[in-house]
């Protein structure tokens, strides 16, 4: 059963702005490092950093909070398995909010060009 969607899309351009501005504190500010590696690690860091910004914000659309003082960008992680497939790894009040709305999973899909980067969340009932 579906109890939460949420959906973002974002210029890349925007992201890639605030990374050459800001640098390491932006990315300390919206990624965990082990994202921040990943992406870093990419020929063009821009779509990936905007894919998981998105992410971030479809998630907590999901969740019905927005990001703030109940769910921060560092309770999600976006990890990829050997496949390439997306999956979120929830910590600290990303977890309790999980436990709490009686969720088991939040699957996410993500996708980006050279312009734009777009996240899709889903928030499913445990068992479901």
């Amino acid at each position: 059963m579906i109890l939460g969607i949420g959906i973002d899309i974002i210029e890349v351009e925007r992201i890639r702005s605030s990374h050459t501005r800001f640098g390491a504190r932006f990315l300390d500010k919206i990624l965990l490092e082990s994202e921040a590696a990943y992406c870093l690690s990419q020929k063009d860091p821009g779509p990936f950093i905007a894919a998981r910004f998105a992410a971030k914000e479809a998630i907590s659309k999901a969740f019905g909070t927005g990001l703030g003082s109940q769910l921060g960008w560092k309770d999600m992680e976006i990890c990829r398995r050997e496949t390439g497939e997306p999956h979120v790894v929830l910590h600290g009040a990303g977890a309790e909010l999980l436990k709490a709305r009686g969720a088991g999973v939040v699957l996410i899909s993500l996708t980006h060009t050279q312009n734009h980067a777009a996240a899709v969340a889903i928030l499913e009932k445990s068992g479901a």
